[in-house]
């Protein structure tokens, strides 16, 4: 198999970018993306993205931004696939790039939240549910999200309480990470006192929705300079381990609503590929798009019991370093291009450039992004070389 490498990152700050369209994100994190890469230029682009024909009523995006973005006639596409939309895009990438047909390919995932307020974007957020059994009815994402640690705290008698660790550990790690929407960390008491959002989920519980963009190069390994200049960033990363598994859209025609198959077998499938286990990793960045998401993440990638995630959370901080950089309760969750920030930030740990977050000795990363409860899963495994 072609060893696929991600060549270089490119990001913007996460947060409500009133002054910036979608086209002046994705471009800022392109263009920093082809500064760190060396001379290499794309003969294909990949965009994730998951709200903006609803909420910025601009489709075509792959077209509008290699235009906006000066990179000619090439290739172009869109990929949404809701929340994993990140995660597919630089799949296709990565298949393109290990195929032999593509020789240097570049991932953008952008995302405008602010475009609208109120109920229009209640009404967006709610686009990737089953629109005809479940959105009809008014269920939203938080709700439904809701319900699912409304279940876990009745069938493993858990306290609401114990979800804390998830967003204190988000936000210990935004902290440090210039980048993040929040950067201060809080206390078990804040998180305690929050405000509901939806019943139980409190203000701390769920991610805040924000504009971002994040961009990657991707190559064949053959095709990265052999004598960098000084500022080439080493060690390489390289993708060992890609899989998308997807699964019922609605949460209704489940065997349990607690159990999320596509989660298991995308991490099985990538360690599989990449000729590891679970375990070997050295940090996990999960979904944390809500704190429940976060806990059944852990027990299905198979680092925690069923109904234990919160004790293992609680009790082994440092054992699998999560939600490095913050996550998406703190980076901010920038919907389509999520899945983009989790490689970025894994190349920087992986790179020994993730500053005061940086994990020591970092061989090793997990990468999964979440579309919906459970309902489309892609997970990487990036590894140092």
């Amino acid at each position: 198999m072609t060893d696929v490498i991600i060549a270089s990152v490119g990001q913007t700050t996460v947060g409500e970018h009133w002054n910036l369209s979608l086209r002046d994100l994705a471009f800022q994190a392109i263009d920093a993306a082809l500064k760190d890469a060396y001379g290499l230029f794309p003969q294909s682009l990949y965009v994730s993205n998951m709200l903006a024909p609803v909420l910025s009523q601009q489709s075509h995006l792959g077209v509008l931004i290699a235009d906006y973005a000066g990179l000619g006639n090439i290739e172009a596409y869109t990929i949404e696939s809701g929340g994993a939309s990140g995660g597919a895009a630089l799949r296709q990438a990565y298949l393109a790039i290990a195929s032999g047909l593509v020789d240097v390919a570049l991932v953008v995932g952008v995302e405008k939240f602010t475009d609208q307020l109120g109920t229009s974007a209640e009404a967006g957020l709610s686009a990737p549910l089953d629109s005809d059994y479940e959105a009809i009815h008014g269920l939203t994402p938080a709700a439904q999200l809701a319900l699912l640690m409304r279940r876990y705290i009745y069938e493993y008698q858990v306290k609401h309480e114990d979800f804390a660790c998830f967003p204190l550990i988000a936000h210990a790690n935004g902290a440090g990470n210039p980048n993040a929407m929040y950067r201060k960390a809080i206390k078990k008491e804040t998180y305690q006192k929050a405000g509901l959002v939806c019943d139980p989920l409190n203000l701390f519980d769920i991610a805040p929705e924000a504009d971002g963009a994040a961009a990657l190069v991707l190559t064949r390994r053959d095709l990265v300079p052999s004598a960098p200049h000084d500022h080439y960033p080493t060690p390489l990363v390289r993708i060992s381990g890609s899989s998308m598994v997807c699964d019922t859209l609605a949460l209704h025609d489940r065997h349990s609503i607690l159990e999320m198959p596509a989660i298991q077998l995308s991490v099985q499938q990538a360690c599989r590929q990449a000729g590891i286990m679970p375990k070997d990793v050295d940090f996990f960045e999960l979904n944390d798009s809500a704190s429940i998401m976060a806990a059944l993440s852990l027990e299905e990638a198979g680092f925690a019991e069923r109904g234990k995630s919160l004790a293992y959370c609680q009790a082994g901080q440092g054992e699998l370093p999560i939600l490095t950089m913050g996550g998406m309760k703190a980076r901010g969750n920038a919907g389509g291009a999520s899945g983009i920030y989790q490689a970025v930030e894994a190349v920087l740990q992986l790179r020994g450039s993730a500053g005061q977050n940086q994990i020591p000795d970092a061989q090793r990363a997990l990468i999964q992004c979440i579309g919906g409860p459970g309902s489309s899963v892609v997970t990487h495994v990036l590894e140092r070389v």
